[in-house]
């Protein structure tokens, strides 16, 4: 049996979910609920889950703490990705990058 043909063991990960966003509550979150049923569904261990406004400080420490959690394996954002001067969740990820690739 080849390598392609070996049975491969699914291996659970630890997701955080942040949602950035000035609006959204637990109630109103549909992206947010899509994603954690997704993770869940998928067969994955949500370890965290938070909301929070569109500010580079509040998000850069929800992402710090998450990175440093043991368990958390992956982190999706959704949400505060505009184009206004207000939204700086972009900036806020990528001040925590260890290592950025640009793409060819």
């Amino acid at each position: 049996m080849g390598n392609s043909e070996k049975e491969r063991h699914f291996i659970p990960m630890g997701f955080g979910i942040l949602t950035v966003s000035d609006s959204r509550t637990f109630s109103n979150d549909k992206s947010g609920d899509i994603l954690e049923s997704r993770v869940l569904g998928a067969g994955h261990h949500l370890l965290s889950r938070d909301i929070v406004n569109d500010d580079k400080v509040l998000i850069k420490n929800i992402l710090s703490n998450w990175i440093a959690k043991k368990g958390i394996d992956v982190i999706i954002s959704t949400g505060g990705t505009g184009l206004t001067g207000r939204d700086v969740t972009v900036e806020a990820h990528c001040e925590l990058y260890e290592k950025k690739d640009e793409g060819i």
